[in-house]
């Protein structure tokens, strides 16, 4: 099928969340128009996919300008070099060489093998996320999404009344507790103090409440012990996790999947380390606070 940017075609993914967008070239202009229908279908599935996008690092950043600001990552082990709104996903060096699994890059993107979603350790988390599939991974590397808004419907009564009203803290320094990878330096400390944000959450343009967590920066919920807040989380995460909630998506290369990171959580499932998998990624900063439902 041509891709003329004449309109948007989209097919739906699964039942609960996901669609992909057929006739759009990322790599040509996209006008006002389209960028208000694509914006109004990536509200009405939480993700997109595009697939077929020979896109260069330079115009993945201009297609992200187009939905807000790019963010720049705070640490630059992860970040390129060359294009600095991008996010590196990837067990290969800048200059193609395969890193070892003991390489401080691959211990802190480990974490992406944990249900989460991004950035939600800022202040004003991350809007939403662009990601390309440069090279991808045949053996697994699976990318799989969850629908936040149905896990809240969903959830049983007992489990609501232990999240509404509540916080839950949010720490960046989390990752290298639970992955094993260097802590941050004091700078990025500094620059990334945890913060506390709503469990449940109202998105600001549906208006839908979502169950708000993100258990790989989480550690504590106010007013209950660690290890009860451990506890709740894990089975949080298990009920959100039910295939009748997830999308999971098997990877060609040059798709470019957008998402939401205000009412969705996203894992990587497992893949030969051996592999080469080099994968971009650019987040769309957030404009406000988290809203608490």
């Amino acid at each position: 099928m041509t891709k003329d940017n004449s309109s948007l075609r989209i097919r739906k993914l699964h039942p609960a969340i996901g669609a992909e967008v057929i006739n759009i070239d990322l790599g040509k202009p996209l006008n006002k128009m389209l960028i208000k229908d694509i914006h109004h279908a990536w509200m009405d599935h939480q993700i997109l996919v595009f697939p077929q996008q020979k896109i260069t690092d330079e115009q993945h950043v201009a297609v992200t300008r187009y939905f807000g600001e790019p963010e720049i990552f705070h640490q630059s082990i992860i970040k390129s070099k060359f294009v600095k709104e991008i996010f590196r996903v990837s067990n290969t060096d800048e200059d193609g060489k395969l890193m070892p699994q003991s390489d401080p890059v691959q211990q802190q993107l480990s974490s992406a093998k944990r249900w989460h979603t991004d950035s939600s350790y800022k202040l004003m988390p991350a809007m939403g996320s662009l990601l390309h599939g440069v090279e991808v991974s045949r053996t697994g590397g699976l990318t799989c999404f969850t629908n936040m808004y149905e896990v809240y419907k969903a959830l049983p009564a007992a489990l609501r009344k232990k999240v509404e009203g509540k916080k839950c803290r949010h720490d960046f320094e989390n990752l290298s507790r639970i992955t094993g990878a260097k802590k941050p330096t004091a700078e990025e400390r500094a620059s990334m103090p945890a913060v506390w944000q709503p469990m449940v959450r109202l998105h600001p343009v549906t208006k839908q409440k979502s169950l708000y967590i993100s258990p790989i920066y989480n550690d504590k919920i106010e007013g209950m012990k660690d290890t009860d807040a451990v506890e709740l989380l894990a089975e949080l995460t298990e009920f959100s996790s039910q295939d009748k909630f997830v999308y999971k998506h098997k990877w060609e290369t040059d798709d470019v999947l957008m998402w939401d990171n205000r009412c969705t959580m996203h894992i990587v499932t497992p893949h030969d380390p051996n592999e080469r998998r080099v994968m971009h990624r650019t987040t769309i900063v957030g404009k406000e606070a988290v809203l608490p439902a």
